[in-house]
């Protein structure tokens, strides 16, 4: 087997010992940083060459965080107009996925680039918050045109 695929069993086996300590640690370290950063190279290189990546000019990584939870509707005070059928406030679901949503993010950060791809890296929920402390990392590789 060659180390990619030491790397994609690793990665397959999250509750070892090892990947536990390993995405603790991340995780807490990944918060520190802001929403949307750079980063010098993929934390799965495996997974990012699946996706096309190559490590060479042109190609760069970001780690977008996205809030997980439900959408709540932007309305003022609540205040619905129309038919009650139609009032729903707190439990919409948005429609699109938590990738798609941070790969739009590092588009429009890098206009000059185009997005490839983008993979899972973890995600994190406080125990003490429900909704409000939760997020997804997603690492996404953009490219030039």
């Amino acid at each position: 087997m060659g180390a990619y695929k030491y790397i994609q069993e690793l990665w397959r086996k999250k509750q070892s010992d090892v990947m536990r300590f390993l995405l603790r640690v991340r995780c807490w370290q990944y918060r520190q940083l802001s929403a949307l950063h750079r980063a010098p190279r993929p934390t799965r290189p495996d997974k990012a060459r699946r996706l096309g990546y190559k490590a060479k000019q042109g190609y760069v990584i970001y780690r977008i965080r996205v809030r997980r939870g439900g959408r709540k509707r932007p309305v003022p005070k609540g205040a619905t107009y129309g038919k009650p059928v139609h009032h729903g406030v707190n439990q919409l679901k948005f429609a699109r996925s938590l990738q798609s949503v941070a790969e739009e993010r590092a588009g429009r950060h890098c206009g000059a680039l185009r997005v490839l791809n983008s993979y899972w890296m973890e995600s994190h929920s406080h125990p003490g918050r429900s909704a409000v402390g939760q997020s997804r990392l997603t690492a996404t590789s953009v490219s030039r045109v």
